[in-house]
């Protein structure tokens, strides 16, 4: 059995593209940030749903556990603002990028990986909630079976996955994060290799900010195991244009 049709046994990845979706992202997100992490004050989201000023201009995806119907994790991508071109994102805003780095990038095909959420609940160790590999610490409780366990370490991939789906239906060729070393080390090993474009910030502890180039993900990724570019593109069905 692949890796895809393994996931997809226990896990859906849904698209958030209805008010009510949006909701239950931004629910997870309060539940994680405000409550669980304490990244955000949760007195600032009195109706218990944690959102920002970007996420208007943002792609979001949820990955719904299939048995328990919860959903368990959230992405989104920032897309680039076609009417102001020169609108800073986030990473822009809040770190010192090297520009001669991207002096060749076009910022039409351009946006930020953001907001990876995980709920608590599938997470290995609460203090790694950011490498979103979670099949260590579960309890018979969390997971009725052995096998979806072990799937449920996928989810990195999976959350990439969702970004890729994202990045195919809006023409994005670049992404820009803002990334925990640790999860920067993870991601190599499914041969996710980010290039650093400035200093570490300290940003809910220290993150690095980071350029990748998406046909460049692919081709590593691809030569490190198929079954993981598989779980990138599902199958091929998410490329990106050169």
């Amino acid at each position: 059995m692949s890796i895809v049709e393994a996931f997809n046994q226990y896990f859906e990845i849904i698209p958030a593209n209805s008010d009510a979706l949006r909701q239950e992202v931004y629910k997870l997100r309060y539940q994680v940030y405000c409550v669980e992490k304490g990244f955000e004050n949760p007195e600032a989201h009195p109706d218990c749903m944690e959102y920002d000023e970007y996420d208007v201009c943002s792609s979001h995806y949820l990955i719904r556990h299939i048995e328990s119907d919860c959903y368990m994790a959230t992405t989104r991508l920032i897309l680039p603002d076609h009417h102001n071109p020169k609108k800073l994102f986030p990473i822009e805003a809040h770190s010192q990028i090297n520009k001669a780095m991207l002096e060749n990038i076009n910022r039409s095909h351009l946006a930020e990986l953001s907001r990876f959420c995980v709920s608590k609940q599938f997470r290995r160790r609460a203090n790694e909630q950011d490498l979103l590999v979670t099949n260590d610490d579960l309890n018979d409780g969390d997971f009725s079976r052995k096998k979806e366990k072990n799937n449920s370490a996928n989810l990195t991939l999976a959350l990439f996955s969702c970004s890729m789906r994202i990045s195919t239906e809006h023409d994005i060729r670049y992404w820009y994060a803002i990334i925990e070393p640790a999860l920067k080390r993870v991601v190599a090993g499914f041969g996710i290799h980010v290039i650093e474009i400035g200093p570490p910030i300290d940003f809910r502890g220290t993150r690095v900010p980071c350029f990748i180039k998406l046909d460049d993900m692919l081709n590593s990724v691809a030569k490190k195991n198929v079954n993981y570019w598989n779980m990138l593109t599902h199958y091929g069905d998410y490329q990106i244009k050169s």
